[in-house]
This record gives C-alpha cells, sequence and structure tokens, in this order.
C-alpha cells in the first residue's frame, strides 16, 4: 500500500509528510526543499475485530478499541508546471508519483503561495489554478505515454497483432495499469468498437483523463484551511477535497509527545493531561489550536489518509490468525495483524498475501466469526477474522 504525496513547492506538503508519519524531513520557503522523495510509515485507523468480540488484548496498534494500520507514504519531489517535459525535477516526481496507488494533491487553500511556490500575500493566489495544473500535468503524462507508440499500436491491431484493450494496457504497464481498467473506459466512453485510426486528439485526451481518475485516483488536501477566509471555495473543486492544517496537527503530535495533551489522531479536540502545568506560550499554541477546531472541526489529516485507502481505493480491513478459538498466533498474540486488501478480495487472497507458500497450498479458511468453514473464492468483509488452513507453512 504505498500513497504519494504531491503539489507544488512550499504549500506544507513535507510538513503534512511529518505530521502523518512523525518522521521529520527539511521543509523551507523555497523551491526544491524536498529533492529526493521521504518514505515513511503513515497509518488508518477501523475499528478493531477486538471489540466484536468484546475483549481486550494488548497491541500497540489498538487503542481502546481503533485499529491502526500502517501504510507507506510518499513525499515526492517538488512538482513545478510543464513537469510532463521534464522541468524542474518533472521526470523525478513523475516517476515516484508512479510507484502510488492513490494520489494526496497538497493545495495552499489559503493561496498564500504562487504557481511556482514562491510567498504571496494571503488570498492573493487562486488555488484553483494548483488544482487545474497538477490534473493537467498527471493527463498530459498520459497522453505523452500513448501518443508516443500511437501508430505503432494502431498497426498491429489493423494487422491482428493486437487487440485494442491489450495494446493501450501494455503502453500503461510501468503504471500499474490493468487490462479491465482500460476495458471499463473504453466501454464507457464508448470507444471499445471504434477504429483507433479514426480517433481524434480529444478522443485520446478524454481517454486518458478517465483512465487517469480511474488508476491514479487524486484527493486534494486543502491545507492550510485555517488561513483560507471563505472555505466555500472547496465546493469548486471538482475531486474529493478536504480541508486540513497540517501545521496544526504536527503541533498537537508533537504536544502529545512530549506529555502535554491527550490527542489521537484523527480526534476533534484534545484534553490537557490532568495536573500538567502549561506555560504561557504552549498555553497561547493550544488556544489558537482550539479556535481552528471551531473552524475545520479537526486537522483533516487522518480523515485524508482514510478517505485514500477506504473510499479512493476501497479497501477493507481482515485479521489473519492462526488459532481461530483463542484469535492469536503462533506466539499466543491475540488479533496481531490487520491487512488490507481491495474489497471483493478472497481467503485466498489473503492468503497470498500472508506468503505465498500459504496460498499454494490452500485447502480451506475458517471465518472466525461465524466458525464457518470458507473456501478460497469466498469474498471477505471489512472486520472479517480468518484463519488459513494450509498443506504448506511459511519458509
Amino acid at each position: 500500500m504505498q500513497i504519494g504525496l504531491l503539489g507544488k513547492a512550499n504549500v506544507g506538503k513535507s510538513t503534512f509528510f511529518s505530521a502523518a508519519t512523525e518522521t521529520p524531513v527539511p521543509t523551507g520557503n523555497f523551491p526544491f526543499t524536498t529533492i529526493e522523495p521521504n518514505v515513511g510509515v503513515a497509518y488508518v485507523k477501523s475499528e478493531c475485530a477486538c471489540k466484536h468480540f468484546e475483549i481486550e488484548h494488548k497491541n500497540e496498534l489498538c487503542s481502546n478499541g481503533t485499529r491502526f494500520i500502517p501504510i507507506k507514504l510518499i513525499d515526492v519531489a517538488g512538482l513545478v508546471p510543464g513537469a510532463h517535459e521534464g522541468k524542474g525535477l518533472g521526470n523525478q516526481f513523475l516517476d515516484d508519483a508512479r510507484q502510488a496507488e492513490v494520489l494526496i494533491h497538497v493545495v495552499d487553500i489559503a493561496g498564500t503561495t504562487d504557481i511556482q511556490g514562491q510567498p504571496v500575500p494571503i488570498g492573493s493566489h487562486d488555488p484553483l489554478e494548483d488544482v487545474k495544473f497538477v490534473q493537467e500535468e498527471f493527463d498530459q503524462w498520459f497522453v505523452d505515454i500513448l501518443k508516443r507508440e500511437w501508430d505503432k499500436l494502431t498497426r498491429e491491431i489493423d494487422q491482428k497483432r493486437a487487440k485494442l484493450t491489450d495494446g493501450i494496457a501494455k503502453r500503461f504497464t510501468g503504471l500499474g495499469v490493468k487490462d479491465f481498467q482500460v476495458q471499463e473506459v473504453l466501454q464507457k466512453l464508448g470507444l471499445i468498437s471504434k477504429n483507433p485510426k479514426e480517433w481524434s486528439d480529444d478522443d485520446i485526451l478524454t481517454f486518458v483523463k478517465e483512465l487517469r481518475k480511474n488508476t491514479k485516483p487524486i484527493i486534494v488536501a486543502a491545507n492550510k484551511a485555517d488561513l483560507c477566509k471563505d472555505l466555500e471555495i472547496i465546493k469548486q473543486i471538482p475531486d474529493t477535497v478536504i480541508p486540513c492544517s497540517a501545521e496544526t496537527e504536527l503541533l498537537l503530535r508533537k504536544a502529545t509527545k512530549a506529555g502535554i495533551i491527550n490527542y489521537k489522531p484523527g480526534d476533534e479536540g484534545f484534553s490537557i493531561v490532568d495536573g500538567k502545568e502549561i506555560p504561557p506560550p504552549q498555553q497561547k499554541a493550544l488556544d489558537v489550536v482550539k479556535n481552528i477546531f471551531s473552524k475545520i472541526q479537526s486537522t483533516g489529516i487522518q480523515k485524508i489518509l482514510n478517505t485514500a485507502v477506504f473510499e479512493s481505493l476501497n479497501f477493507i480491513v481482515v485479521y489473519p490468525v492462526e488459532d481461530e478459538s483463542k484469535l492469536t498466533n503462533k506466539d499466543g498474540d491475540v488479533l496481531p495483524d490487520a491487512k488490507l486488501l481491495p474489497d471483493g478480495s478472497t481467503a485466498k487472497d489473503l492468503a497470498g498475501l500472508i506468503h505465498a507458500d500459504i496460498a499454494k497450498g490452500f485447502l480451506h479458511a475458517i471465518d472466525c466469526k461465524t466458525k464457518q468453514r470458507i473456501g478460497g473464492d469466498h469474498k471477505l468483509k471489512n472486520g472479517d477474522v480468518i484463519k488459513i488452513v494450509s498443506t504448506l507453512s511459511r519458509g
């Protein structure tokens, strides 16, 4: 599971990364502070299966029945207009972004940075311009990939050496695009039966836009929402958009780590640790945070991560165990693992995710909630606790 964090320079992308992963990275008000991609572990959260069974267990990733599941977050190099032509760090940016399954586009919704990422007075830059330019860069990247071998592809189809769906999917293999995704877009747009030789430039652009939306979904993180004079602007953004304040989340996590406040990512507030005396400067900062919460309810960071995984990618959480009665692994740990799988995944898919050998020797599985035996093609549901029975063990 890889999520890409993208956006122009100085919109708070690195701050978002630091807040989500608690990993310090360089930040600064100049382009290309981030040159090499920063990679860290962030967490999505879901209700732990321990609540269903009404049990308590010791797991550092379970907090009062809320389970935190690790994901990989990639903060890629700064993006500028013309990246698809190699401008700025464009080629490196696109190569890093290629590895991500979903993209979070951090936008300065308060308009405090121009299109190049230089500081400007609040509200003097239109953030919709940033949303548009990033979409256009990705769309043009997809266009370039397809057009590069379009003549060769049309000849192959003419000579019956390739099918339209397979030929296009082959060109996008490096981006993780699957045949069925190409097929779905072709059918949706009515291009499945149209001779590729007759495709216009508009047909190609419309096709790649839809393919990009399906295979590289983008969530807009409307950062610096606490500084934005009018949040109504987010209604003009066509993608999924969530207001956020990365600076606030980072402050709250540092205060939590210092033992000053009680706060969990995604909470809509915080409380001072009992008996803790807060120096005036820190109290002033926490008062500012309270005002921010009154404006945007939460910092938005956790909501963005959860939306990326559970809504844009439509993933579910499944808990594999080795003992179906005690819900443990071989070491006796209760509900030790939580796995993320695409909705529609089967018991055998889960086996393969655990280890290839387990999938190879798959016999059946047991649904620990119902105690029923299930087959390899049984579709799993969110929150399932599953024991895999296999003739082969790991290693």
